[in-house]
């Protein structure tokens, strides 16, 4: 069972040599998590394995944005993205995550790599009320309209510069 974790206004700050490593199955499950991502997520080893990914996903992430990382993903491709998580004290770290599907020698999907780094701060900085405010639409929409609604916000973005989702995130 999930324990109820309250978010803090206590930022960790990634440093510049960090690299958080997991891998998961595909179902999102942790099968490994390195020393870094137990550091800032700060559960132990035997508390993240087996769990769900988003178990340190933080409340003011829009699911837009994991519903575009999966489809991405399912689409055998690698994802990359601004991610707000959540530690079990809950404090907060920003990531720059980079996702990438892990496949078998017949090429099909059998997990998922990710490896996130220090993220720039002024991409933090346009992104956090883009964030905010695809959140807000998401609670105004309910549960059936909230991540469509949500992902026009993200899209719109990117797409009136004529870029790729790609194109956007990685010039931030």
């Amino acid at each position: 069972m999930k324990r109820k974790i309250s978010p803090l206004a206590r930022e960790r700050v990634m440093r510049e040599e960090d690299f958080i490593v997991s891998k998961t199955d595909t179902k999102g499950r942790i099968l490994y998590a390195n020393r870094i991502f137990m550091e800032f997520a700060g559960y132990r080893e035997e508390e993240l394995l087996g769990r769900q990914h988003n178990i340190v996903r933080h409340p003011d992430m829009p699911r837009a944005v994991f519903k575009m990382m999966w489809e991405i993903l399912q689409a055998g491709q690698e994802f990359f993205g601004y991610v707000k998580n959540m530690a079990s004290d809950g404090s907060f770290y920003w990531t720059f995550a980079n996702v990438t599907p892990t496949k078998d020698r017949q090429g099909n999907t059998i997990g998922f790599y990710s490896v996130r780094r220090k993220p720039r701060t002024e991409a933090i900085a346009y992104l956090e009320p883009i964030y905010s405010n695809m959140l807000a639409r998401e609670r105004e929409a309910g549960t059936k309209a909230a991540i469509e609604t949500s992902r026009i916000i993200l899209e719109d973005c990117y797409e009136s510069g004529s870029a790729t989702y790609d194109e956007f995130i990685l010039t931030l």
